[in-house]
């Protein structure tokens, strides 16, 4: 068995450095998957019955907190947005609350950020996972060399 620390060409994983003030960033997010907006949206709910919208609506929750650095528990979100229209307020609650994590990102991107009024109204006429799948598509198209679960750096 060899020893990493004797091997030649090992080397200690690599943590990204801190930002400082003359980097313009402010820390470092987790890089999301970059989606087909039309398979996510209508595709994929159609093929699975509806079931991918949940695993739509865990995974997007979970990268732009990941990205943002926001703490969320996404089961929860699953939750409100499935079981909670049984008390018909909370999928309400959880969709805004995922366009306002989706603005938050866009801005720690250096991105515009997303209108949530009219994502939200968006999503009450079907359109709002194409709509809000475009603009996170836009954050990671931010990073053309990173890949899906790499640290990069936030600008705001």
């Amino acid at each position: 068995m060899t020893n990493p620390e004797t091997t030649p060409h090992w080397s200690p994983p690599h943590q990204p450095a801190q930002p400082g003030p003359g980097t313009g960033t402010v820390g470092w997010g987790v890089l999301g998957k970059r989606r087909n907006p039309v398979a996510a949206w209508l595709g994929l709910p159609l093929i699975t019955l509806g079931v991918y919208s949940l695993v739509w609506f865990y995974k997007t929750t979970r990268e732009v907190a990941e990205y943002a650095r926001i703490r969320v528990r996404p089961g929860v979100s699953v939750l409100a947005v499935s079981l909670g229209v049984l008390l018909i307020v909370p999928p309400f609650v959880a969709v805004w609350r995922l366009c306002e994590r989706a603005s938050a990102a866009r801005r720690a991107a250096g991105l515009p950020p997303l209108p949530v009024p009219l994502a939200f109204l968006l999503f009450l006429i079907g359109f709002g996972p194409l709509y809000l799948q475009i603009q996170i598509n836009q954050i990671w198209d931010r990073y053309p060399m990173a890949v899906e679960g790499q640290q990069v750096p936030l600008v705001r």
